[in-house]
């Protein structure tokens, strides 16, 4: 394991058990990315880096009993966190790396990514393996339940210009990893990045 996967599982790890109390108000956000996405019954989506669940209950709703939901994370204690509210009954969970994930190509209609992007060691290259495992004409959502200046002020830091998810950076990002941005919204309420699979 790299050394970068190793500083994330250590960093959710500690964090896992009180992950939910700390954002509990986050559940809207969540369900309205979720509506955001487009998502249609019988539908197959991914939720890469699923964390403790919380998109899994939206995601199931907007897929039906007939679509598939996968919930992949790299962190064991999230996942069981997951499982320990219930969120397993909304989807598969899957402990895996984004980096290299072990499902076939194409096989998703939508991947949904709440707070990924920010951990993920090779951007360029784990958007491509998203975009490996979506169909052409799918979707992806890039989320955070709050946009970056609300986030940047919480943890104390300011906006630099390298941030990946500006959208000037994010959108030659996306198009160099297969995808092409068809909406940006960066509010204090709520970042949403959405782009369809080319190909």
């Amino acid at each position: 394991m790299s050394e970068d996967h190793t500083r994330v599982q250590e960093f959710f790890t500690a964090r896992a058990a009180g992950w939910d109390k700390r954002f509990p108000d986050d559940g809207p956000a969540y369900a309205d990315a979720v509506a955001d996405l487009g998502l249609r019954p019988g539908d197959r989506v991914l939720d890469a880096g699923c964390g403790t669940g919380r998109a899994l209950p939206p995601l199931r709703a907007a897929v039906g009993p007939s679509g598939l939901v996968v919930g992949v994370d790299l962190t064991p204690a999230m996942l069981d966190e997951a499982v320990r509210a219930g969120r397993n009954a909304d989807g598969w969970l899957l402990l895996a790396d984004v980096a290299a994930l072990p499902l076939r190509s194409g096989v998703f209609d939508a991947a949904f990514a709440a707070g990924l992007i920010a951990h993920l060691p090779d951007p360029a290259e784990n958007l491509r393996e998203l975009a490996r495992v979506v169909r052409p004409g799918g979707t992806l959502a890039l989320f955070h339940p709050i946009g970056r200046a609300a986030l940047a002020a919480r943890q104390g830091r300011r906006i630099t210009p390298g941030d990946l998810r500006a959208e000037a950076n994010l959108r030659p990002l996306l198009s160099g990893s297969g995808w092409r941005m068809t909406s940006y919204v960066d509010e204090d309420a709520r970042f949403l990045a959405l782009a369809v699979r080319e190909g």
